[in-house]
């Protein structure tokens, strides 16, 4: 079996891209909480590989794509065939790079990783494909913001293993044939809504990321522990798990927060005590709530009265930008049952005038009724 690490390459915009990821999503890096956010952050990237599984049965969590990707990859094994090409969509952070790794090395065979925005020309993707083996996996993350050149060249490769290279301009120009051998691709999305339909209909295969339990999660980092050589109680590993927003990227970097507490404040051993003090030195409350996110709760129930108010006002009330406070702040508040969206603006529910140790006034969402 081939070594897939040996074998993976990035273009040089790819850690930019990531950034580009984030920014598309209206982030301003400066405004992004580094502990609590699912994007990976700069110099992330090879600690966050040493800590990846390097198959599906070391892979945690996410049981139902496990299956259905297992039996996809073994029945083209049997058949001695390409797999379909892969799309796995779901919020940063929940293994779909990691994912793609496992694909290539199950299948072993060589891993080729890219991005979405790097590939702004049908050129970039061309020399790509041209320089793919048989059977090799090509990785395209934010597959949803490559160019449209490059995905109509995309659309004739996946369908046929062909692309028309176009040689001159003008009426001189001339098209030219390429075959490609047969690969699959494995396309990344944080944004499925936004993939044309003509795109997302030639995936053969397509998995849905769930957000981790706190059972699974705490998984996630009794491993890393393991792998980082740091001991860790149980109870410090479930408590460093329920304030992770359900993600494995955020538990792994806040794992190694708590560890830093831990050397620094101790002997290196993580107990509960040492997980629960490094956690509010870094600002995470019980709920995996940041500072930002508290601010935001204030301000929609302190200041305005549990609303409904408009994200303009809230961003202002909380000195951000207000694609910071939808795109960062607002998708966890809303999935933790804190806020509801309306017509008329966000609510705060029962539940985050409680957080903030504050009796719900009669009629607020989620209020219990006597």
């Amino acid at each position: 079996m081939s070594d897939v690490e040996r074998t993976e390459f990035k273009l040089p915009e790819d850690l930019a891209a990531q950034a580009a990821a984030a920014s598309a999503a209206g982030i301003p890096a400066t405004n992004r909480n580094a502990d609590v956010d699912a994007f990976e952050q700069p110099g992330e990237h090879d600690i966050e590989r040493s800590l990846r599984p390097k198959s599906l049965d070391e892979f945690i969590g996410q049981p139902k794509v496990r299956e259905q990707l297992a039996l996809v990859l073994t029945g083209a094994k049997q058949r001695g065939v390409t797999p379909d090409h892969v799309l796995l969509s779901g919020p940063p952070g929940l293994g779909k790079t990691t994912m793609a790794m496992i694909i290539a090395q199950e299948l072993g065979t060589s891993l080729r990783m890219t991005s979405g925005p790097a590939l702004e020309r049908a050129g970039d993707l061309a020399a790509m494909l041209s320089n793919l083996m048989e059977g090799d996996v090509l990785f395209i993350d934010e597959i949803h913001r490559i160019a449209r050149p490059a995905e109509e060249m995309l659309y004739m490769a996946m369908e046929d293993f062909r692309i028309d290279v176009i040689v001159g301009k003008g009426p001189g120009a001339t098209s030219i044939p390429l075959e490609i051998p047969p690969f699959t691709l494995v396309g990344a999305t944080t944004r499925a809504g936004m993939l044309t339909g003509p795109l997302r209909d030639r995936f053969g295969f397509t998995a849905q990321m769930e957000y981790y339990d706190t059972e699974d999660l705490t998984r996630v980092i009794t491993r890393a522990a393991h792998i980082l050589g740091v001991k860790i109680d149980p109870d410090a590993a479930v408590e460093i798990g329920s304030r992770s927003r359900g993600t494995p990227r955020i538990a792994n970097r806040l794992l190694r927060r708590v560890r830093d507490f831990a050397e620094v404040n101790g002997d290196g051993h993580i107990d509960l005590a040492a997980a629960q003090g490094a956690l509010e030195v870094f600002d995470v409350d019980e709920m995996g709530l940041d500072r930002l996110d508290r601010a935001v709760l204030r301000a929609l129930i302190v200041g305005h009265g549990g609303g409904p108010v408009g994200v303009s006002t809230l961003a202002v009330a909380v000195g951000e930008e207000p694609s910071t406070v939808e795109e960062v702040c607002e998708p966890y508040l809303v999935r933790a049952g804190m806020v509801a969206r309306t017509g008329r603006g966000r609510v705060a529910t029962a539940a985050a005038w409680q957080h903030l140790g504050l009796e719900p006034p009669e009629g607020t969402i989620g209020a219990t009724l006597f």
